[in-house]
């Protein structure tokens, strides 16, 4: 066969082939003979039979870009026999098509990042692969594929704050050929903002911890939100929230003496919220002041006397509970309030009935003390004359 009726036309991954018709009626079609140069020299192997003479073109293809291919051609008979091949023809494929010529990753966005890059300049592409990675691994991983060669933009979402990533983008043309990647574009995503500081709350206050704190370093926090905790290591569950103004809390609770531990977290503007990498911080509301403790109670002439010493040094005034057994199953309290001092007469007693006293203390909140032990006492009954 005439190697100058051949003419080739190399892609990047293929070669087109045309020649000129056989007019030799014997034969019945043609065999194409390969060989890659790099690989197995002049060394030609059969990669196709052509069943008719009368077809003039063919396209090889699964070839290997910027590759240089030697090709022969020899004519088919009837019977099989081959005519001598042509003399060798040598086809360079086209090297692999650029990547986008310039791309860039947009930094400090809240757990996600954009990516722009320029379109393609070749209408062959239609498609863009993007892939990632990141410092924990040397691997690219295909994320995204972006179709039309106009559309220019992706964002990555549902990212890590304040973490790398790299990105590059492949181009795809249409029949499939994927080019180079091209150059990696670095960008990293958003801190959380700083956590408060100094978080104080108090433990001196009557059914209520008031909680202070110091602002985060962090310029575009807008609010803070309070977490409360029955337990140190226990779930902490969203109490409040403040604007970024305010650097103070007041928690209003319903029993004396109760413990509660707190955390305090700064949002910004993209609703980012800080890691609350701080230490919990306890509060409590104000314990009940302490009972007094009764030093003497007894019946002086027709009164009762209760003498007693203040429990601590918050008692501001007294109640004193007095119990009337007005039956044998039966009786009535009456409640005194008010008592100034350390000491109680109580002439309002009537020989042979019962009486039973305790003592509450008052502090400045109005804050009661667990009552002391009741106390009986009796005026005796005058003996009867006869």
């Amino acid at each position: 066969m005439d190697a100058s009726l051949i003419r080739t036309i190399p892609d990047m991954t293929s070669v087109a082939f045309e020649w000129g018709r056989h007019e030799n009626t014997g034969v019945v079609g043609y065999n194409l003979y390969r060989s890659n140069l790099q690989k197995d020299g002049d060394k030609l192997v059969k990669v196709a039979t052509i069943k008719n003479r009368f077809i003039t073109h063919y396209v090889d293809t699964k070839l290997e870009p910027n590759t240089k291919y030697l090709y022969a051609m020899t004519a088919v008979k009837e019977d099989g026999k081959e005519s001598q091949p042509s003399k060798s023809v040598m086809v360079q494929t086209q090297p692999l098509l650029e990547s986008v010529s310039y791309i860039v990753a947009i930094s400090n966005m809240p757990k996600q990042i954009k990516i722009l890059w320029r379109p393609h300049q070749s209408e062959r592409v239609k498609d863009y692969l993007i892939e990632r990675t990141d410092n924990t691994t040397s691997k690219w991983k295909e994320i995204e594929k972006v179709s039309g060669r106009l559309n220019v933009e992706y964002i990555d979402t549902g990212l890590g704050s304040n973490e790398i990533y790299m990105y590059r983008i492949k181009s795809v043309t249409f029949d499939n050929i994927v080019s180079k990647p091209s150059e990696i574009a670095r960008a990293n995503t958003k801190p959380l903002p700083e956590d408060i500081k100094n978080l104080y709350a108090t433990k001196d206050l009557p059914r209520r911890v008031d909680l202070r704190w110091e602002p985060s370093n962090t310029s575009d926090v807008v609010s803070y939100k309070v977490y409360v905790s029955n337990n140190v290591d226990g779930y902490y569950s969203e109490l409040a929230t403040v604007s970024a103004s305010t650097l103070s809390y007041s928690h209003m609770l319903n029993n004396d003496g109760e413990v509660k531990f707190y955390k305090v977290s700064s949002i910004d503007k993209d609703k980012l919220e800080s890691a609350m990498n701080l230490t919990p911080t306890m509060g409590s509301t104000l314990t009940k002041p302490t009972r007094p403790v009764i030093t003497l109670a007894q019946i002086q002439g027709e009164r009762a006397i209760i003498n007693w010493v203040a429990g601590d040094n918050r008692a501001r005034s007294y109640n004193i509970y007095k119990t009337i057994k007005t039956g044998f199953f039966s009786k009535k309290v009456e409640k005194i309030e008010n008592i100034q001092g350390l000491r109680f007469e109580d002439r309002d007693i009537v020989r042979g009935v019962e009486y039973q006293y305790s003592i509450q203390a008052v502090d400045e909140y109005g804050l009661h003390s667990e009552q002391t032990k009741e106390t009986p006492l009796i005026l005796p009954k005058l003996p009867e004359v006869k």
